[in-house]
């Protein structure tokens, strides 16, 4: 059985890269029919937030990722890592370590000086002296000193690395609280872990994890190294890029559907298919087949999937998500009328909401060049506003105002831009929009009249 995690540290919100890495493991674990498991890393007590472990769960409802059991934290897991900690120092695999900070500045000096890289030296790996008073140890595990350090992974291959790349790392501080690649190794572990889908940044904390398997006698699990998601110009993705809080994608407007296709297409692909449903991709995902290069997070890519899920959205569902954004359609008698205009012209939930509220909502304000441009053919206006009075057909939908222009303009003689760019004014404020016979057939002929009266005093 496969058994994946996504383990986070609460420390700030949850972002667009830690989402896509929680999405494969959660795809690989689903559809293996395995487990997947939602861990916080919340050992460092000084920088965890609350606020940050509600979002990640927030994060997971709002986007349909369900997990396995409870939710897992470090911090009640401590019982646990000491008791491992105590078994290899018991086993002659782990010890004491009394050098002191200046002793450890001295020695980096010493090393930086010779044009080595800085590590410990191991001087207190077989001490059998007298522990000086003064001093809080830290433990460190025996760490090997020769040979290489192999790690199999689904992405890279095979990595090599040289043992003499790995000192003899610390488990423990000196107040018995246990260090990050120690508690990571100890819950993959325990927990059953067969699969560690992450990052490639952590590609290099791997083998003091094996390390700490193999002195434990661990299975250890799969690991795949996913390469980073990098912004257009192919540098570190930052919060101006998109790295941002993922319920802010839900303030934007964007669909759980859109963001999740979106990720799912970051460094894997299915041949030339572009839009994935979370079925499809539980069918087809295979962490094997990530890419080795590192991703392009693309904005527009996001938008046309967004624009593509809005327009195939059943309209009741649009209307409940638009409520979020003050708009309250859902018992409008021109819903569907609304809906069907203004979603194929959204890219996201946000801007359906404004789209529509330029319908509904009578304009507070007029574009300055619009206005000059139609204020040429306010008469027209005026002729229009006779024509819709004295209409005695019962106007209801847009093809009953479309044929009252189309009517108007024959019997006068004129271009469609003598009327539309005045009565686009009047209507929107603007001289771009939505069709003038589907706003019509929204607000209504009365409502239509005042908004026409309202626009000759400003024309």
């Amino acid at each position: 059985m496969v058994v994946t995690r996504f383990a986070p540290s609460p420390t700030g919100y949850l972002h667009i890269g830690g989402l896509r890495t929680a999405l494969l493991n959660y795809l690989w674990a689903r559809k293996n029919g395995g487990k997947f498991y939602l861990r916080i890393e919340d050992t460092d007590q000084k920088r965890n937030s609350a606020e940050a472990v509600k979002a990640i769960i927030e994060a997971f409802e709002w986007l349909g990722l369900d997990y396995d059991g409870e939710v897992i934290y470090q911090s009640k897991r401590f019982d646990i890592y000491r008791h491992y900690i105590d078994k290899l120092l018991n086993e002659g695999k782990a010890y004491y370590c009394y050098m002191s900070q200046e002793e450890l500045d001295e020695l980096r000096k010493s090393q930086i000086a010779r044009g080595e890289r800085p590590r410990y030296d191991g001087r207190y790996r077989d001490f059998d002296g007298t522990p000086p008073k003064e001093i809080k140890p830290v433990v460190r595990i025996k760490a090997p000193t020769s040979g290489t350090i192999i790690i199999n992974d689904g992405i890279k291959g095979e990595v090599v690395i040289s043992a003499g790349e790995v000192d003899d790392f610390i488990i423990a501080r000196s107040d018995g609280t246990p260090t990050y690649n120690f508690v990571v190794a100890i819950d993959d572990a325990t927990m059953g872990l067969t699969d560690v889908i992450r990052g490639d940044d952590h590609l290099y904390n791997t083998p003091k994890q094996l390390v700490v398997y193999e002195a434990l006698g661990f299975k250890p699990p799969k690991f795949y190294h996913v390469p980073m998601i990098h912004n257009e110009q192919g540098k570190k993705l930052s919060k101006r890029d998109g790295a941002t809080n993922v319920m802010d994608y839900k303030k934007m407007g964007y669909l759980p559907e859109a963001l999740l296709n979106f990720l799912v297409r970051l460094g894997w692909s299915y041949g030339n298919q572009e839009i994935f449903s979370l079925k499809e991709m539980l069918e087809k995902f295979d962490p094997s087949d990530i890419n080795k290069s590192p991703s392009s997070y693309n904005i527009n890519k996001l938008n046309w999937l967004n624009s593509h899920y809005i327009k195939n959205y059943p309209n009741d569902k649009l209307a409940k998500l638009l409520e979020e954004f003050d708009i309250y359609i859902f018992s409008h008698d021109k819903k569907e009328i609304l809906l069907d205009e203004s979603k194929d012209r959204s890219k996201t939930i946000k801007e359906l909401a404004q789209n529509i509220h330029m319908i509904v909502a009578n304009p507070n304000e007029y574009d300055e060049k619009a206005v000059k441009k139609a204020s040429k053919n306010k008469a027209v206006l005026k002729e229009f506003k006779t024509v819709l009075l004295s209409s005695e057909k019962k106007l209801h939908l847009p093809s009953d105002y479309h044929q009252v222009i189309e009517k108007f303009l024959n019997d006068k003689g004129y271009g469609f831009a003598k009327l539309g760019q005045p009565l686009r004014v009047a209507l929107v404020g603007k001289l771009s929009g939505p069709g003038l016979d589907v706003i019509m057939s929204v607000i209504g002929k009365e409502q239509t009249i005042k908004r026409i009266d309202t626009a000759l005093k400003v024309l």
